[in-house]
């Protein structure tokens, strides 16, 4: 499997409460903080919650 590389860009600030959470669960907490997860369908579901905060490139 592959892997997917998230980079956080944008501030939590004024953002509803589940996205902050989402990010704190990706495991991201200021910008331009980068996380290699693995790719699979519950990450894929996190980003896609905080897509507009985060920018996601694939790495192997």
């Amino acid at each position: 499997m592959s892997n997917l590389k998230i980079t956080q860009h944008k501030s939590v600030i004024s953002e509803k409460q589940n996205q902050r959470d989402t990010l704190r669960t990706l495991g991201l907490k200021k910008i331009g903080q980068t996380v290699v997860r693995e790719d699979r369908p519950e990450v894929r579901g996190m980003i896609r919650t905080v897509a507009h905060l985060v920018t996601v490139e694939e790495v192997d």
